[in-house]
């Protein structure tokens, strides 16, 4: 420019434009950037902090609480029972979720069925947790588990008529493991009276006619087996009252030399009678199979069984999740890709086999790696669903991080030092999903 006069500079063109943008960009990311730091980071910061101070957090103690976590044998139980969490329970819903997302696509009412596996994710898990203690209950007619065990069992091993009865003369009847054996030896020709009592009399049967002692005929073993109770008090014991009842269906043995040489069962009026035994002594049995109890089904929330019962309540709720995002999955894979696996011979497994399943990789490691992420961080079932005297024995990090800092214990500094190693834990898992989330994008 003419006159010694300076250029001014020039701005680079749309510079205002990028400055609006960014500022735009602030006013919009401003407060949710605010609240992730509020509720995220200082929240980590601030526990990462407190784990290296004692329990009132005055006193600074360094590695101490990690000394004291890992020297603590219920954090040692907890990091068991996480690892076993990890190795079974995302592998099992994922498998299930597979499954039935591949029959659903078979059912004729597919969104019914669907909706039917889903729901449970709409209970909370403190709900879930609630109804899973009641399905536990140990009592069949309270607890649903062992209500349907008990069931099965019964048409397999089925219970005795007369569980609990005992001898009414105990010098006559000796116990014989659940069974009763004759003290005295009787002989073709003899009569053995057998009463009983503790019988309550709805568990007679209702073909039970009034009790009789039979005369034996030549060569015969004959006697009785009776409710030893009269009804209207008196009567003797050791010999059937006009008040007294037989016990039908009473199975009666004679062993000679501790062996079974016959069985017999008792009549409607409780006599048996044995014919055709060679002439000598025999003893009588009262077989085990007439007072075995009912089977009490299992102790699901046993120290051994806890876990395992408690993953299942886990199961019930999030083979749901890896049946949906599975099914979202399947539908996405090209179905000219399937056809022409058919149309080439081969079967529905094959295709299945080494179709289906490689295109859904993908999609399976996002619901396993997402899975693992929730198992390590379970906490509501295993709350709610052991009782106390086994809590320890279902122990997971996050139970006894809450247990540590609020129970009685309250020591906020150990259990700062857990929340810290939970999500050491957790970060290897949720760095994985967000490498694949990325590698998918571009």
């Amino acid at each position: 420019m003419s006159g010694g006069g300076t250029v001014a500079p020039r701005r680079p063109p749309g510079g205002g434009r990028v400055s609006r943008r960014w500022l735009v960009a602030l006013a919009f990311l401003g407060p949710a950037l605010v609240l992730l730091g509020a509720i995220v980071i200082y929240p980590i910061v601030f526990t990462v902090f407190r784990s290296f101070y004692d329990r009132a957090g005055d006193a600074f103690v360094g590695m101490d609480n990690y000394q004291q976590m890992f020297a603590s044998q219920r954090t040692r139980t907890a990091i068991k029972n996480n690892m076993i969490w990890v190795a079974v329970a995302p592998a099992i819903a994922t498998g299930v979720g597979l499954i039935v997302a591949v029959l659903a696509e078979r059912v004729r009412w597919q969104t019914a069925f669907k909706v039917a596996v889903f729901m449970p994710m709409a209970i909370s898990g403190l709900a879930t947790g609630v109804i899973f203690r009641l399905v536990y209950e140990t009592e069949p007619e309270r607890g649903l588990a062992n209500a349907v065990v008990t069931t099965v069992a019964g048409t397999f091993r089925s219970s005795g008529e007369y569980a609990g009865a005992r001898p009414s003369q105990e010098d006559a009847l000796q116990p014989a493991g659940m069974g009763y054996l004759t003290a005295d030896t009787f002989s073709p020709g003899d009569t053995a009276p057998l009463g009983l009592l503790a019988i309550r009399p709805s568990e007679v049967p209702d073909s039970a006619e009034e009790a009789v002692l039979p005369q034996a005929g030549a060569g015969e073993l004959a006697g009785a087996v009776w409710l030893d109770f009269s009804r209207g008090g008196g009567g003797e014991r050791g010999v059937p009252d006009p008040t007294e009842v037989g016990l039908p269906g009473m199975r009666v043995e004679a062993l000679q030399a501790e062996r079974v040489v016959a069985a017999t069962e008792a009549r409607a009026d409780g006599t048996f009678v044995f014919t055709g035994l060679e002439p000598g002594d025999y003893r009588l049995r009262l077989a085990e199979a007439n007072f075995r109890p009912p089977w009490g089904g299992v102790n699901w929330l046993s120290p051994t069984l806890v876990t395992p019962a408690v993953i299942a309540a886990w199961l019930w709720i999030w083979v749901g999740f890896a049946m949906i995002v599975i099914g979202a999955g399947l539908a996405a894979i090209p179905r000219d890709v399937l056809e022409a696996a058919r149309v080439d011979g081969a079967s529905e497994w094959q295709v299945f086999r080494r179709v289906t399943a490689p295109l859904l990789i993908p999609v399976l490691l996002v619901v396993l790696v997402t899975l693992v992420i929730n198992v390590l961080k379970i906490f509501d079932l295993v709350l709610v669903i052991p009782p106390g005297s086994v809590q320890d024995n279902a122990n997971v990090i996050a139970l006894e991080m809450w247990r540590v800092s609020f129970g009685g214990a309250r020591n906020q500094g150990l259990g700062s030092a857990l929340s810290v190693f939970l999500f050491l834990l957790v970060l290897p898992a949720m760095a994985f999903n967000i490498k694949r989330f990325r590698s998918e994008r571009r």
